[in-house]
């Protein structure tokens, strides 16, 4: 079984903002990929999206408390088939990179998740935002940068596994 989270913030307000560019790369992976509308579940505070042996999944915390619903997502142990997709404000706005067993180099989303799963042994693509304000509303002229990095994230998360 594959999870693959995307980190956001839940609700209107934070669409559009470089903290939510893990809920819109889930989104794109969704649709191109068929998968069924999310739903609400009240068990791992999370929507929820599975199909052919893969949960996505939208924590609706907010970021800073990410790793309750993932842990409760992935049962309360880490799995080698948890990708986590996030922000990154150290990268340059449309770059791309991939890690696994790495900290969270501040990320407060991902020291969540780390610290409820007692492990940092799950791959992370990390999206460039190179932001102040992770919680302001992107630019045209940022979202047209973004595009490469969301297609090379969404080209990734489609590799099939070895």
């Amino acid at each position: 079984m594959t999870i693959i989270i995307g980190l956001g913030n839940p609700g209107k307000r934070y669409t559009n903002t470089p903290h939510n560019i893990g809920f819109e790369i889930i989104d794109k992976f969704a649709k191109e990929n068929n998968f069924p509308e999310f739903k609400l579940s009240k068990k791992f505070n999370a929507l929820i999206s599975e199909s052919n042996n893969i949960i996505l999944a939208k924590p609706q915390t907010f970021m800073n408390e990410s790793g309750k619903s993932v842990k409760k997502i992935c049962g309360g142990r880490a799995s080698a088939d948890l990708i986590v997709v996030h922000d990154d404000i150290d990268l340059p706005l449309g770059k791309i990179r991939i890690s696994k067993d790495r900290g969270s180099a501040g990320h407060k989303g991902v020291e969540s998740i780390i610290k409820e799963l007692g492990t940092k042994n799950f791959t992370r693509i990390r999206i460039g935002v190179e932001s102040n304000n992770v919680l302001q509303k992107f630019k045209k002229e940022q979202k047209e940068l973004l595009k490469p990095a969301i297609l090379e994230a969404l080209e990734n998360l489609n590799k099939k596994p070895d």
